[in-house]
C-alpha cells in the first residue's frame, strides 16, 4: 500500500480542547499534499465549533512533523502554497492554539510550530528550516513569522544554514515558550489547556489580535466587553472566591 494512504489528520475534542494529530508514521508525518489541503477545513470546522476553547496541535508517536511529503505532489500542485495555506489558516485560528512538539519538527513543520500561539516541547526535539538545502525561496510571510518569534539574526541562523537545533537553543532564542522532561509533555499541555479552557473567551480573542498585530478594532472589542458583563462577572467571582461564569460570546 502507499504510504500516503497511511498519512491522515486526525482529531478529538474533548473537555474544550480539540486536538489534531499529524499522523504518517511511515514518513515522520510528513505532510502530503491531501494533508496540506485538509487542514485549513479542518480548522474552520474547529473554529466554528463552540465546543472548542483551545486548539493543540501535535505528532503522532515520537515525531512532531518532519515537513512536507514531496513525493505525494502532483505536476500542477505548489507545494510552497499549500503550505503557506495551512499555515495562514493555523494563524488565523481564533482561540489559542499551542503546538505540542517530539521528536523532529522541521521544514513544514517549523511553518505550522510557528503559526501556532505557543510552542511547548520535550527535550531531545529538534527544529530545522530547510529550504536553503533545496534551492527554495522561504515565504515571506512565513520568513516574517519566524523573525517576530526569535529575532533576525537567529531567523539568518536558521535560514542560512538550514541546520537543525536542539530543544535547548529553541528555547533561548523564544520559539519554545516551555520545553519539558522526557515524559512529561502531555502532563504539562493537559493541565495548562485546562488552565486555558477556564479563562475568558473575551480576554484571549482580543489578545490574540492586538498580540498579532491589529490595530483596527480597539472600540469593537470595547464594545463586546461592555455588553457581555464578563467583566463585572470576573471581579464578583475574585471577591465570592468562586470561578466565574463567563458568558462571552452570547450566542453560545
Amino acid at each position: 500500500m502507499d504510504a500516503a494512504h497511511d498519512a491522515a489528520l486526525l482529531h478529538t475534542v474533548s473537555d474544550g480542547v480539540a486536538t489534531v494529530v499529524i499522523s504518517h508514521p511511515a514518513k515522520r508525518n510528513a505532510m502530503t499534499a491531501a494533508m496540506w489541503r485538509a487542514l485549513p477545513e479542518l480548522l474552520a470546522t474547529l473554529a466554528a465549533d463552540p465546543a472548542v476553547r483551545v486548539l493543540v496541535l501535535t505528532g503522532a508517536g515520537p515525531t512532531f512533523c518532519a515537513g512536507a511529503d514531496i513525493s505525494s505532489l502532483t505536476g500542477d500542485e505548489d507545494p510552497q502554497a499549500l503550505a503557506v495555506a495551512a499555515e495562514e489558516a493555523l494563524a488565523a485560528f481564533p482561540k489559542p492554539t499551542l503546538a505540542a512538539i517530539r521528536g523532529f519538527c522541521v521544514g513544514g513543520g517549523s511553518q505550522l510550530a510557528a503559526a501556532c500561539d505557543l510552542r511547548f516541547a520535550e527535550e531531545g526535539a529538534s527544529f530545522g528550516v530547510t529550504p536553503a538545502k533545496l534551492g527554495i525561496v522561504y515565504p515571506a510571510s512565513s520568513t516574517r513569522r519566524l523573525v517576530r518569534l526569535v529575532g533576525p539574526a537567529a531567523a539568518k541562523y536558521l535560514l542560512f544554514s538550514a541546520e537543525l537545533v536542539d530543544a535547548e537553543r529553541a528555547l533561548r532564542t523564544g520559539f519554545l515558550e516551555e520545553l519539558l522532561p522526557a515524559g512529561r509533555l502531555d502532563e504539562r499541555v493537559a493541565r495548562f489547556t485546562r488552565v486555558l479552557a477556564s479563562r475568558s473567551r473575551l480576554t484571549q480573542a482580543a489578545a490574540k489580535e492586538f498580540a498579532d498585530g491589529r490595530t483596527d478594532r480597539d472600540g469593537h472589542w470595547r464594545a463586546q466587553a461592555a455588553a457581555s458583563g464578563d467583566t463585572a462577572e470576573g471581579v464578583a467571582a475574585f471577591l465570592e472566591r468562586r470561578p466565574p461564569v463567563f458568558r462571552w460570546p452570547t450566542a453560545d
